[in-house]
């Protein structure tokens, strides 16, 4: 099965879009799924979504077991050695969301084929990387038709080598939040600072000031990050800025954690108002919960692994990156696993190329995994 599905991942690599704009995305998993066996297969569409359940062949009551996929990709100029690039220039499946859904794909095409005792739910879900599709997806009349017992899901973890699979029970991303602040002062001649208020030094300030947040305002036993990573403002080097804005992230281990900092950095907006004379806006764009896996669930599926010997197994510790996948566990039980792609380049990166062979490894694993559990009744068995 490996070439036609790295062929499927290839077409998928150069065709990334935009959160809610994965027309041509979810046109090709539409497709894909038209020609499968249709005797127990079930399609619906949400936005840009897809939700493909595979009925089980048992009569009355069954189980509904989902395996979630994200579909979008990033605004990144592309810079791999792939003969196969991003044909839409400004965007790259940098985040391995091409993987990821090749791997659902290849997960429905196994049970419209091989359909287990319990229902099969695929998720294909829009805008993981922003603004976030999955709490409006779990809102919507679609999901909750076809509402799943169990959830489960994978990301690519370039660190780790093709074969292995990494996960542990209860946190394993950070709860996540963007920020967005801007400083509005006065514009004027540089010549002339007393006649107006520059924005770019009070905005000066404001960055060493967040910088102290995680040092002196969070309990050092807990984990916190405060990251600007943008800065603009002004029009050129003469002339006072009026307008600077700053973009960055929020990320912590707990959801207290993120209350203090944004109470922290709402109270030193106030501070530079005061004390410069500014005006600031404040927006915290997209929010992600935690991903904070089932202990039952993700137990029973370590434990599956180990002695099923589909992977090697490593018990990794929590990450401060962040995954909307959250919501999903928030209200159903289940798990997030890393998937090792066995690339020196992280996450994110322009020229990140995730070994291919982990294709067939997570099909293989997933179907493995939801088969066995529908068998034993919801346990997993080896």
């Amino acid at each position: 099965m490996g070439s036609a599905y790295i062929d499927i991942r290839r077409k998928l690599h150069q065709i990334p879009e935009p959160g809610f704009e994965e027309f041509k995305t979810q046109a090709f998993v539409l497709d894909f799924l038209g020609k499968l066996p249709q005797e127990h297969l079930e399609v619906q569409t949400w936005r840009t979504g897809v939700l493909a359940r595979i009925r089980g062949t048992r009569s009355g009551d069954r189980q509904i077991l989902a395996y979630r996929a994200d579909i979008d990709g990033l605004p990144i100029e592309e810079e791999t050695s792939y003969s196969f690039r991003s044909q839409h220039p400004g965007f790259m499946h940098a985040c391995g969301h091409d993987i990821h859904t090749t791997v659902a794909l290849g997960v429905a095409e196994h049970f419209a084929n091989h359909p287990l005792e319990d229902d099969v739910l695929v998720v294909f879900q829009p805008a993981e990387e922003g603004p976030g599709g999955a709490a409006p997806m779990m809102a919507s009349e679609q999901f909750a038709a076809w509402r799943p017992d169990f959830i489960m899901a994978l990301h690519i973890a370039p660190e780790y080598p093709v074969g292995t699979v990494a996960t542990r029970p209860g946190i394993l991303f950070a709860n996540t939040s963007e920020l967005f602040i801007d400083v509005i002062g006065t514009g004027g001649h540089a010549a002339f600072p007393h006649q107006a208020n520059d924005a770019m030094v009070a905005a000066a300030s404001l960055i060493m000031q967040l910088q102290s947040i995680v040092s002196r305002n969070v309990n050092p036993l807990d984990s916190a990050v405060v990251t600007l990573g943008k800065i603009t403002g002004g029009v050129r080097q003469n002339v006072i800025a009026e307008r600077v804005r700053l973009e960055g992230t929020i990320r912590t281990l707990s959801e207290q954690a993120m209350d203090e900092v944004k109470a922290r950095v709402e109270a030193m907006l106030r501070g530079l108002e005061a004390g410069y004379g500014v005006r600031t806006e404040l927006d915290y764009g997209s929010n992600y919960h935690q991903v904070y896996n089932s202990r039952e669930e993700t137990v029973q599926f370590m434990n599956w692994v180990r002695e099923s010997g589909s992977a090697e197994l490593i018990a990794c510790r929590e990450a401060m990156t962040g995954e909307d996948f959250g919501y999903f566990l928030k209200e159903i039980p289940g798990f997030m696993f890393w998937l090792g792609v066995d690339t020196p380049y992280g996450l994110h990166h322009s020229k990140i190329e995730p070994s291919e062979d982990a294709i067939d490894v997570a099909i293989s694993l997933v179907t493995r995994y939801l088969s066995a559990k529908s068998a034993s009744g919801g346990k997993a068995e080896s």
